[in-house]
């Protein structure tokens, strides 16, 4: 049997298992996809235990809806969807909206060299989750999901104006944050 066709019979018989609610079938599924999942979720928390939270919230609607999953498409995908999703109805949950300034965003510019470029991993992930998360929520849909701003606006229940704004003043603080770790001092 080919390996791409057996590993695909392996995956649909532990949904098929995660569908009828077996726990070994569960944690198997809980362990494969924890790292990964685990890291979307750091991009839109604001600590790690914020990202447990969420990483746990996720899996818990994975394993209600599993039933749902269509077979054929990617696993991994269908799991980061939920993820996405759980961290944006936190998101809705845990943030007042306030209007931001947005004359004042239009009038700042990023055409400086930036500092992402010389930073690790982990210092740009601990970056992120210093953005308030009004716009570690903007920077992630945009910047990694992909999102539109009109698409972020309809999550967010927010403007378009609003998403690229906060988008503008989501990069100014990384650069911020990042140049101060890397030449110690802040940005005026």
């Amino acid at each position: 049997m080919d390996i791409a066709l057996n590993l695909q019979c392996e995956e649909q018989n532990l949904i098929k298992a995660c569908v009828r609610q077996e726990r070994w079938a569960q944690k198997l599924l809980y362990e494969e996809y924890y790292s990964k999942m685990m890291g979307v979720c750091l991009r839109y928390a604001g600590s790690e235990d914020e990202a447990q939270d969420l990483l746990h919230e996720g899996f818990i609607k994975v394993f209600n809806n599993i039933g749902k999953y269509q077979p054929g498409t990617s696993l991994s995908s269908w799991i980061r969807r939920i993820m996405v999703n759980t961290a944006i109805d936190g998101y809705r949950k845990n943030i007042r909206r306030r209007t931001e300034d947005i004359e004042h965003a239009q009038e700042l510019s990023t055409h400086e060299a930036d500092a992402i470029s010389q930073c690790s991993e982990q210092e740009i992930l601990e970056a992120i989750q210093q953005l308030s998360p009004a716009y570690r929520a903007v920077f992630n849909l945009y910047v990694i999901e992909g999102y539109s701003h009109k698409e972020i606006g309809d999550c967010l229940a927010i403007t378009e104006s609003t998403s690229r704004s906060n988008l503008v003043k989501a990069r100014l603080k990384l650069k911020e944050i990042l140049t101060s770790r890397l030449y110690g001092y802040e940005e005026e």
